[in-house]
């Protein structure tokens, strides 16, 4: 959707401050159907979006931008988007503490502000860098507020797995959705002058269900707890686009922890959690011992992924020289096709017609490009 925001003086005839809402949470969590509510109650998602695909048919409501440059530094830090390592939140701070980093992430969000002062940043990728966005939002003069999705993990899972044909199995998906809910949490605390965490400023908690059964009602709480203009402010036109846009069906998938075989103690753990992130979405229930229980929570996911690193060592031992046997494999095939060739004269391989020398390159499994050079 592309509906034409709302000028700053028919919100407030002050102006509105500059703010960004970035919408966290584990991917198939209800973060599209969030930032699609938003957007067309007048907030600006950066274009150009994602476009819509088969697992999300009414749109991501995302900028490409943002996916692209998640993306490119998730491939530097050797990062998945799912991933389950407690360790990986070190390799991707690295790039967090980037001053170019920064600068990049900044400059590209400063343009945007011309088209409206309140922007809508969601990704599934956004977790890891929530760091990096939090402090490019403040260097454009914008309060960087948080919005972190909540439905249960087994659905997630469930999700996933129906939408992305996900081959890693349940147990790494719920360990995953441990590991990213976690660290979410403990990035969208708000951060005083001093470096203490202060308590339910600058984000919520949203439940993908309290959405879909009453998304006015959860979003005016949302809009009213984040102080966001554009949700207060919203006009009957764009209220009622919304109602066009939620689809009862959107929750396809529902499953409950026990479908997921999980071993116990991950199965605890995961069910722990998921009980904690409920009263945070709770008027009242984001406090300082809130935050204290989080962070043993944390503690403990670290303490069960050491253990089962340790006891399946042998595992990933097995998985890396299994790759590098067919890595050599590989190389030693494609040496031995060429040293085939090239032990054709070359007067000989110039009287074979084109049409057989393409034959003989396509059964040695070479080819030539558009140019002329030949292609493994």
């Amino acid at each position: 959707m592309t509906e034409q925001p709302r000028a700053i003086d028919e919100m407030n005839p002050d102006g509105v401050p500059r703010k960004v809402l970035f919408v966290a949470g584990a991917g198939r969590s209800g973060t599209s159907t969030l930032a699609g509510i938003v957007s067309r109650l007048g907030m600006h998602v950066p274009l150009p979006e994602v476009p819509p695909d088969d697992s999300n048919p009414r749109g991501f409501s995302e900028p490409q931008w943002v996916v692209d440059v998640h993306d490119e530094w998730l491939r530097e830090a050797l990062v998945q988007v799912s991933d389950s390592r407690p360790e990986a939140w070190f390799d991707t701070g690295r790039i967090c503490s980037r001053e170019p980093a920064r600068i990049r992430v900044s400059e590209w969000l400063e343009p945007h502000f011309a088209e409206h002062p309140e922007l809508v940043v969601k990704d599934p990728r956004l977790s890891w860098f929530l760091g990096l966005w939090r402090v490019a939002a403040i260097r454009t003069g914008a309060t960087p507020v948080f919005a972190t999705m909540l439905r249960p993990p087994a659905e997630v899972v469930g999700s996933k797995q129906k939408y992305y044909a996900n081959k890693l199995g349940s147990a790494h998906l719920a360990a995953s959705w441990v590991n990213m809910l976690l660290h979410t949490e403990r990035a969208t605390r708000s951060v005083d002058g001093v470096g203490e965490a202060d308590a339910g400023q600058g984000r919520v908690f949203v439940r993908y269900e309290d959405l879909l059964t009453d998304w006015v009602r959860t979003t005016t709480a949302m809009g009213h707890a984040l102080d966001l203009q554009t949700i207060i402010h919203t006009r009957s036109d764009q209220i009622r686009e919304v109602h066009r846009f939620i689809d009862p069906t959107l929750r396809r998938v529902t499953a409950t922890l026990d479908d997921l075989a999980l071993p116990k103690r991950l199965h605890d753990l995961t069910g722990q959690t998921w009980e904690e992130l409920n009263k945070l979405a709770d008027e009242g229930g984001d406090t300082t011992a809130a935050h204290a229980t989080f962070d043993q929570l944390r503690a403990e996911y670290v303490d069960l992924y050491e253990e089962a690193a340790a006891i399946s060592r042998s595992t990933a031992e097995h998985a890396r020289h299994q790759a590098r046997r067919r890595a050599l494999h590989e190389a030693a095939a494609e040496g031995a096709s060429r040293s085939l060739a090239d032990r054709v004269p070359h007067d000989v391989r110039a009287a074979i017609p084109p049409s057989v020398r393409r034959g003989v390159r396509k059964a040695l499994g070479r080819s030539r490009d558009a140019t002329g050079d030949t292609q493994p």
